[in-house]
């Protein structure tokens, strides 16, 4: 499974691209408008054009950065995957109830985090060390709040919400509460 910070980084430059034409496009046409009132540079057809071209490359973006998204394949495809280990946690009253102390996992497991919500509406993240997430979702109350989630990286994580459920919610981690032990041959 591609890492969720390589995907971050790949939208982030290529968002930013987007954004950065469309406001030279923008404070060109504007330059364009007000030096003297009308444009004899900036024709209608050259405008539509330069539209229809931002248009088309938005949608590029979106359907190319839709193939980089991680868990796309595994949600698209759930009849196709067995997990490995599943987890059922459940949350009430602010919080995490974990079937054990630690969530051991192997290295290139697959696994399925059942999360239900006797409550509120919570958020279940996963967390590295340094603070960047890897993955999170919403639990809510009376639905089916799961994630298929492939290892493929040693370390501890942290489990935190991140919904808001009310001023307590902020305290709602588990430091160092999954661990993934290191992969074969590594």
């Amino acid at each position: 499974m591609v890492d969720s910070n390589v995907v971050l980084w790949g939208q982030t430059i290529a968002y930013t691209f987007y954004c950065l034409v469309i406001i030279l496009l923008m404070l060109w046409f504007g330059y364009k408008i007000t030096k003297t009132g009308k444009s004899n540079v900036v024709r209608p057809a050259i405008f539509y054009t330069f539209v229809g071209f931002l248009t088309v490359l938005g949608v590029s973006l979106h359907i190319i950065t839709y193939n980089t998204i991680p868990w796309a394949p595994v949600d698209l495809n759930r009849g196709d995957y067995n997990p490995d280990k599943t987890f059922e946690i459940s949350v009430a009253n602010h919080e995490f109830i974990l079937p054990s102390d630690k969530l051991v996992i192997n290295c290139n497991d697959l696994v399925l985090f059942d999360v239900k919500s006797n409550d509120l509406t919570y958020g279940f993240g996963l967390f590295r060390q340094d603070n960047s997430m890897v993955f999170q979702m919403q639990v809510v109350p009376g639905h089916r709040n799961d994630i298929l989630w492939k290892f493929d990286k040693p370390g501890i994580y942290t489990i935190r919400s991140t919904e808001y459920s009310g001023p307590r919610g902020v305290f709602m981690v588990l430091k160092d509460a999954v661990e993934v032990t290191p992969c074969e041959g590594v």
